[in-house]
């Protein structure tokens, strides 16, 4: 019997992953802020929802996919929410990237509802979502999220259990942490290399030859020298991941320097109104600096 699905958030990310599901044979409501993206998939065979409760009603599974605890909080609560849809036995995958603590606050809410939520949020942007090759990594009830998983490798090629609720939150700020600090190492060796005079396709071909080679460098390198920032994550996104792990860090009394660094780093791109473009845009920040393209 095919699996009844939810899914809320048709951004970047959910719009691609709910298109996966759809594509895999799965049964499929869709609820999104703005109904355009829901329209696009009901021709894809999705049915729409007019809003996250009627979306999670009568579904097994329930996905979200928004932008920050705001939006969650939006989705989640009041009489049009999902916890006034959902039933028990209901299994509720947020993927979106959270904070720990709302991450644990929606576990007990769940739990006082007979549900069982799972915090699972992913790696990969645009292009491994529309690849179904994201990894989840999920905290919360592990047989619950192995019950579900043929719903999650639909979306993605790895579910990785990080432990109990909040986990998978924890995991997603500390991975972000990892990937916002390397894509400003690369623009900042970049910028170096472009003021010494240094060719730019010559610079990357070192970098990925080398002991700098990286994800970053293979995701954004071609595309910083076309100057093509167009999304696959958004500067202002990474720069709320940063945030929200800088909080978690002085919770935990993890002394960060470098998160803090480049935490201000996507700062000053988001005060240059580079925030709705991709996260590697921050490179305008040191062309202004440097007074010229990075880009050789």
């Amino acid at each position: 019997m095919t699996t009844t699905v939810g899914f809320i958030g048709l951004g970047t990310m959910g719009f691609a992953m709910a298109s996966n599901l759809l594509n895999k044979g799965f049964d499929v409501t869709v609820y999104n802020r703005t109904s355009a993206k829901s329209e696009e998939l009901r021709a894809l065979g999705a049915r729409t929802a007019s809003s996250p409760a009627e979306a999670s009603r009568g579904r097994e599974v329930v996905i979200t996919m928004v932008s920050n605890d705001d939006s969650i909080r939006d989705v989640y609560d009041g009489e049009n929410g999902v916890f006034a849809g959902v039933a028990a036995g209901t299994v509720i995958v947020d993927s979106s990237t959270i904070s720990p603590e709302l991450a644990r606050r929606l576990a007990k809410d769940a739990e006082a509802r007979g549900a069982i939520f799972l915090d699972a949020p992913v790696t990969g942007s645009k292009p491994a979502a529309e690849a179904g090759s994201l990894v989840f990594m999920v905290g919360g009830d592990a047989h619950a999220a192995q019950a579900i998983e043929p719903v999650l490798l639909a979306m993605g090629r790895k579910v990785i259990s990080m432990g109990p609720s909040g986990s998978g939150a924890v995991a997603k700020l500390a991975h972000n942490t990892i990937v916002g600090i390397n894509t400003a190492a690369l623009m900042e060796g970049f910028a170096i290399a472009a003021k010494g005079g240094i060719d730019g396709e010559s610079f990357l071909e070192l970098v990925q030859s080398g002991g700098a080679a990286s994800k970053a460098a293979e995701l954004k390198g071609a595309k910083l020298l076309e100057q093509d920032y167009s999304v696959q994550f958004a500067l202002a996104l990474m720069l709320k991941d940063l945030r929200l792990s800088s909080v978690l860090s002085d919770q935990l009394g993890v002394p960060t320097p470098l998160l803090e660094a480049s935490k201000s780093l996507y700062q000053a791109g988001q005060a240059s109104g580079l925030g709705e473009l991709d996260l590697s845009a921050v490179a305008k920040v040191y062309e202004q600096w440097i007074g010229r393209t990075i880009n050789g």
